[in-house]
């Protein structure tokens, strides 16, 4: 178990922020599958805790993920095609969520199925075990052949989310897609049906050619495309389910920075989550958290009243 920051209970009062039920002592925590679930590199966090911690996605069976190479690094950000690889529910239960729980933060377990009762039946194995809140990933696009079954059909994120809810008291996180027409649509489906916040969003469907093997670089073709470049698609994404709902929105996609943070929360994000910055380097959230400490108190701010203050006034495009 870590300390907690040494500054003073005002600066640290400066970073807090709610979504929903849960509040958190900063708005920074890891994107899903970029930190396994917290044990590989907790260390690296020092004095400084996330306001959260999320789980790499659990299934409900094991799963080997897709075929090597997984990575392929571009000119300005990275490909992925993990394939959600995991020992399955069962093992996460008794060996990973115990020591995850102890690191400190809050934890949000990411869950993910091949179908609605996958999800339905993974929702009750991990309902009361302990988790902060539950994120369900209806946005992969490196599973089923980048097809998004569960992210594209807004009468399909209806459903799942209500299955899950239907089985869980835990705040529930909806993780929208950006490959969609219209991500307002999505996530006001996931809103209809219970969802108490949203997760904008996942990696961009890419790949990469090698041109002198006349075949792609990722195995399976496509992959998730993350990094800095991202960071204006995702922020478009924030901002547009932000000034559409009245549901918190955690921004995910190429955080690298304490500014690309105050640029997401005044996007009207009430939190984000950090990525592919934690796998370059993994003491990423430990240093962005250090200087938004120091930003905060320099253009004294108070982020709970921060948060969408770049939102049009008056409630222009809610729905």
């Amino acid at each position: 178990m870590f300390s907690p920051p040494g500054n003073s209970k005002e600066e640290r009062s400066r970073l807090r922020t709610r979504l929903g039920r849960l509040e958190l002592a900063n708005p920074v925590m890891n994107a899903s599958g970029t930190w396994g679930s917290g044990l590989e590199a907790s260390h690296l966090l020092k004095s400084r805790l996330p306001g959260a911690l999320v789980t790499k996605t659990v299934t409900l069976h094991p799963r080997p993920g897709n075929p090597m190479p997984r990575l392929v690094e571009t000119s300005g950000g990275l490909l992925n095609s993990i394939g959600l690889m995991n020992p399955g529910v069962e093992v996460f239960l008794e060996e990973v969520l115990p020591k995850a729980l102890e690191i400190g933060p809050p934890l949000v377990v990411n869950l993910g199925g091949d179908s609605l009762e996958e999800f339905a039946a993974l929702a009750e194995r991990l309902s009361g075990k302990g988790a902060a809140a539950l994120e369900v990933n209806l946005s992969c696009p490196n599973v089923l052949g980048g097809r998004l079954p569960f992210a594209s059909s807004p009468q399909v994120v209806e459903e799942v989310i209500r299955g899950v809810r239907e089985r869980v008291e835990e705040p529930l996180w909806a993780k929208i897609s950006p490959n969609v027409t219209d991500p307002v649509e999505i996530a006001a489906a996931a809103a209809r049906a219970g969802a108490d916040a949203l997760v904008c969003s996942n990696t961009l469907l890419g790949m990469a050619v090698d041109w002198r093997k006349r075949r792609p670089r990722l195995p399976l073709g496509m992959g998730g495309y993350s990094g800095p470049p991202v960071k204006p698609v995702a922020l478009r994404v924030v901002w547009q389910v932000a000034r559409a709902l009245d549901l918190p929105v955690i921004g995910v996609g190429g955080i690298t920075s304490a500014e690309d943070v105050l640029e997401f929360l005044a996007a009207g994000a009430g939190a984000v989550q950090v990525g592919t910055a934690g796998l370059a380097r993994p003491d990423a959230m430990a240093r962005i958290l250090e200087d938004l400490e120091k930003l905060v108190v320099e253009e004294n701010l108070h982020l709970s009243s921060f948060v969408g203050s770049a939102l049009p006034r008056g409630g222009e495009g809610k729905k």
